[in-house]
């Protein structure tokens, strides 16, 4: 969607002060920022665990679950975070209860999820064959928007993010334990099952909320991307998850500064931006790789 025809489109002037005074005159992007604030630091908290825990094919599904969810919404005509909500949390709590623990664990729920993603698919492009209404409706669903977010939807997705962090806050400690090595965990008596049904319901409520950002085929550029980004940088699990909120933070607003001025979707610069960190990640990687193999080789030339 639009922000404007290009005659009243906004100018980025470089005078930052002014720029930023303008820009949030306007309700709807101080709303937008404030959102994109608490999505960004649910998501990447909950993001860090779902890459540790290598759950982005769930992740994914449940993303596509938001598509009939909030299709469903907009042809019923309710509202859109009801339909996001319901439909992930709905999806997540099929996954695990389909599931079963045991080696072959993995494989079971990687055909449970490919199964709900299909099924999830299905209905929203029939939620859409039956939408009568103009196409920019599922439109922003798909790539996002910024221009509808109203206060009551901040109000509601700070109070999902606080409910949401808090029992990330309980279960962080055994959960990180339970993901890094679950044998060992569970023999120590960690409820690994009741721990992985219970971040499955985290993620898609996380999922839910970036979906009214990125768009839902656009959710993964704070699901995944600044989690793993801060992966690759560090191994530290503290520095790693506050590194990826700032990432994930800093994608977000960079998107929505870019998207105000651009008449471009805001699901695009957000990725675009979180995929760059995660490329620039990347080469530091190997950059730090090829510094450390000269100074081996010079140390070995030197004993030798």
């Amino acid at each position: 969607m639009l922000l404007a025809s290009d005659a009243t489109s906004p100018v980025f002037s470089w005078n930052l002060p002014a720029d930023f005074q303008d820009m949030w005159s306007y309700l709807y992007m101080v709303n937008a920022f404030r959102a994109g604030l608490v999505v960004s630091v649910v998501c990447a908290l909950v993001g860090w665990f779902m890459v540790l825990r290598r759950q982005t094919f769930a992740g994914h599904t449940l993303s596509v679950a938001a598509f009939p969810g909030a299709a469903l919404a907009t042809l019923a005509g309710f509202s859109l975070s009801l339909g996001y909500f319901g439909f992930c949390v709905a999806a997540a709590l099929v996954i695990a209860a389909l599931g079963r623990k045991g080696r072959d664990a993995g494989a079971e729920e990687s055909a449970v999820t490919g199964t709900v993603q299909a099924f999830a698919l299905a209905c929203g492009f029939l939620f859409i064959s039956l939408y009568k209404g103009l196409l920019e409706g599922p439109t922003a669903l798909l790539f996002g928007d910024f221009l509808g977010i109203t206060t009551g939807q901040v109000l509601l997705l700070a109070a999902v993010g606080m409910l949401v962090l808090a029992a990330l806050a309980v279960i962080g400690r055994p959960l990180f334990f339970a993901s890094v090595d679950p044998e060992v965990a569970a023999g120590r008596g960690v409820p690994v099952r009741l721990l992985s049904t219970l971040f499955l319901v985290l993620l898609g409520a996380a999922t839910a909320e970036a979906s009214q950002i990125t768009g839902t085929l656009l959710v993964f550029a704070l699901m995944v991307i600044p989690a793993a980004t801060a992966q690759r940088l560090t191994a530290r699990p503290a520095v790693s998850l506050a590194l990826s909120v700032l990432l994930a933070l800093g994608s977000c607003w960079a998107g929505l500064i870019a998207a105000y001025y651009q008449p471009y979707p805001l699901g695009f610069f957000v990725t675009g931006f979180a995929f760059a960190g995660y490329v620039l990640a990347h080469l530091l990687g190997w950059a730090r790789e090829v510094v450390d193999r000269s100074r081996s080789a010079v140390q070995i030339g030197g004993t030798a």
